[in-house]
């Protein structure tokens, strides 16, 4: 026996940081070699090589199958081993510690910084061919491990068979092992210092097994889908969203629908582009919003609690049936924003939490690195690869997904040390803003506009702290747009109000229009609403079956109107009565009664409206698209604006009255002279109401009003929203047709 016993020792123990050191082949001296060889449960080991004139039996030292052998070769050759196992089974295989590092000092670099932006090409599993040999390349970040090994059903997930190596003090394990190819389930088997042994998943894996199980899956993502999205990819660098219609339809694809014949299973990616893009592009909503799609083992976590950052979930399909459903969304015109959770994450065993032994992922003090609500860990944002590893995320999923725009959860819970808890540490200066956090959102919003301009970044941010979307130039966050969960809570709180109370709230209505050209607001109705007791949007409405609807119709028109892009969750669109519960299918059965059928007709109709008159959202973040009439008729519970376009040739006039009943003769002062044509009324018959209204146009006259020198005379219908397109006279001399 040549080696050292003790360095044997640890190898077959599972102690070695660089089984490399040991295995392969060495030069021994000038004129010999030595190839030394651990397969445990290998009877009998051979080299075969061109520069041999027959194969060479190793010497098996030790009973748990350590081989070695000196040759007399002066320098270092390819080889490649022929093994048989104690039941007669043989093969030929490449040795895997036969190889040099795949991944270069200057990725390690960039790594270690937390600048490497495509990690994802070098870390987790790549198929891939190293001298002429295919195979598969791993790696995995443990700075603080004992030992990394690769297992799988490949090496009977014996974990002392393909042991890694740490390149340098990077902290990165990686292993080159021939013939492994795609599909075959692999996790990291990691041994702590204090001699635990952890089975971890791949955090950069590019696929993962279905839930309950939880391994990983070697894939290669690319070239698995022929894109035909290049007009809309092309058009959309050059898209200024801020300054077009934005509204958004907001799905669980768990539980939007199922396939109740096959025991309510999911809908596969690939039926969801045949129905759910239809469904979509008919109520012409310009985007739709996925709630998260990376691997999460929990449904009822409706995805925010994520174990595979870089796995678009085998619930639906495969990942290149993803990518097939997003072209089609993207051929009809529709764009695609994905809910992205890089504030927290969930303590399962085989997920990210204490990953080799010690808080790496997370911080270790539970004061910041818990949230003990939602019972997760916190990023540790601060940590220059975990500030890698979820830039590089969110690069992957707007790179090899496409995706338009990503959501970022729960942003207050991120900049805030105290936000949701008890007990919190405050940052070095004493205060409460999580600053790491807050330079890690800078650089998030920076990055992904730099490489994908025409992508949106949009904040769930519940707090007043301004900036959120101001630019990082001048110390903003940097995001696109950000909800406006004031205006949501307040207007929600008004209109849930009974009819003769709302006079009581008036506040509620106006408040928002002090703020709402602040930061660039999305007005969002999401699922967050319709949960947890919190009732159904069509529940929440007060009154009888009648008013419900005429309720939630009025609503509808009020948000559409108001300044801000808009959100709507999943079956409010028809009134889902209901609330959503994420492991049912929603309620499509109403839609054969004709008030659901007609409230989705309602909607469809609103959306249109909505997007073919741009006074609607062409300045939707500056007062000059904005404009009172009476905002101080709280007795009547009546308010009323106008919208304008930016050439301020574009005027809608719109009114809402939030009580059940007719105002005849309302006279409301109008900015000019001209035809008012009735674009929209929600009491329209087709929709469910009662068809009052004002025979589709009024004429201004030189009545003055409020303070106005031409007037218009409405019928108000009741619980109704009624917009108004003004048409001058010469519009009208000149034939001119409104949109």
């Amino acid at each position: 026996m040549i080696s050292d016993q003790n360095k044997i020792n640890k190898l077959i123990t599972g102690n070695c940081k660089d089984p490399f050191e040991i295995l392969g082949i060495h030069r021994l001296n000038k004129e010999q070699v030595i190839i030394r060889i651990f397969r445990p449960k290998v009877k009998k080991a051979f080299i075969i090589s061109d520069i041999l004139e027959n194969d060479i039996k190793l010497n098996k030292i030790n009973k748990e199958g350590f081989f070695e052998k000196v040759i007399n070769k002066s320098k270092l050759f390819n080889y490649k081993l022929k093994l048989e196992n104690e039941q007669g089974e043989k093969w030929i295989t490449k040795d895997p510690y036969s190889f040099l590092p795949i991944i270069s000092e200057y990725d390690l670099h960039l790594f270690n910084e937390g600048n490497h932006h495509q990690i994802y090409e070098k870390m987790g599993a790549h198929i891939t061919t190293k001298k002429g040999v295919s195979g598969t390349h791993f790696s995995v970040w443990a700075p603080e491990a004992k030992r990394v090994s690769v297992v799988g059903d490949f090496n009977n997930w014996d974990g002392r068979v393909h042991q890694m190596r740490m390149l340098g003090a990077s902290g990165v394990w990686e292993i080159f092992i021939p013939n492994i190819t795609e599909g075959e389930l692999y996790q990291f088997e990691i041994k702590t210092k204090s001699d635990r042994v952890l089975m971890k998943s791949d955090p950069y894996a590019f696929y993962s097994e279905l839930r309950p199980a939880k391994a990983s899956i070697i894939y290669e993502i690319n070239n698995k889908h022929e894109w035909k999205d290049d007009k809309w990819m092309k058009e959309r660098k050059e898209k200024e969203w801020l300054k077009e219609p934005i509204s958004i339809y907001e799905v669980n694809l768990s539980s939007w629908a199922k396939v109740p014949e096959e025991k309510n299973r999911f809908l596969t990616y690939r039926e969801l582009a045949d129905q759910l893009v239809n469904y979509i592009k008919q109520n012409n909503y310009t985007h739709v919003e996925l709630m998260p799609l990376a691997e999460h083992p929990l449904d009822e976590s409706w995805g925010y609690q994520i174990t595979g950052y870089f796995s678009a979930t085998s619930r639906f399909g495969k990942p290149e049936d993803l990518m097939y459903l997003i072209d089609q969304f993207h051929q009809h015109n529709i764009g695609v924003i994905l809910d992205w959770v890089p504030g927290h994450f969930p303590k399962d065993a085989h997920g990210l939490g204490r990953f080799d032994g010690s808080a790496l992922y997370e911080h270790l003090d539970p004061l910041l690195g818990e949230h003990l609500k939602w019972g997760t860990y916190i990023f540790n944002h601060g940590r220059n690869e975990v500030k890698n590893f979820l830039i590089s995320n969110a690069l992957f999923w707007l790179d090899k997904f496409h995706i338009d725009g990503l959501r970022v959860d729960a942003v207050s819970s991120m900049i805030y040390l105290d936000h949701g808890r008890q007990h919190w540490r405050t940052n070095a200066y004493g205060g409460t803003e999580n600053l790491a956090a807050i330079e890690f959102l800078k650089y998030f919003n920076s990055i992904t506009h730099k490489y994908y301009p025409g992508i949106l970044t949009i904040a769930e941010e519940a707090t007043s702290r301004p900036g959120i979307t101001s630019p990082t130039y001048s110390d903003g966050l940097g995001f696109s747009m950000k909800w406006n969960m004031g205006w949501m809570h307040d207007s929600l709180e008004y209109i849930e109000a009974e009819s003769t109370h709302r006079k009581y709230h008036h506040n509620n209505l106006t408040f928002s229009l002090t703020y709402a050209f602040n930061e660039n607001y999305l007005l969002s109705l999401s699922h967050d609403e319709v949960v947890h007791l919190k009732k159904s949007m069509l529940e929440k409405m007060p009154g009888d079956k009648w008013q419900k609807f005429a309720n939630l119709r009025l609503f509808y028109s009020y948000m559409y109107a108001h300044p801000g892009k808009k959100l709507l969750f999943m079956g409010g669109e028809f009134g889902q009565w209901s609330e959503w519960n994420a492991t049912e299918s929603l309620d499509w059965h109403l839609l054969n009664y004709k008030p659901h059928q007609k409230l989705l007709k309602f909607v469809r109709d609103l959306n249109a409206i909505y997007q073919q008159n741009n006074a609607l959202w062409e300045v939707d973040f500056d007062p000059q698209g904005f404009e009172w009439l009476d905002c101080n008729n709280h007795q009547k519970s009546i308010f009323s604006f106008i919208r304008k376009n930016k050439k301020e040739n574009e005027i809608i006039v719109c009114v809402f009255n939030f009580r059940p009943v007719v105002r005849e003769n309302y006279k409301l002062g109008v900015p000019q002279a001209g035809t008012y044509n009735e674009i929209l009324n929600t009491d329209s018959k087709i929709y469910g109401g009662q068809n009052i209204g004002n025979l589709g146009k009024l004429k201004s006259e030189p009545i003055e009003c409020y303070q106005r020198k031409e007037s218009i005379n409405i019928t108000l219908p009741p619980l109704s929203g009624l917009y108004f397109k003004y048409q001058s006279q010469k519009e009208k001399k000149d034939g001119l047709k409104t949109r």
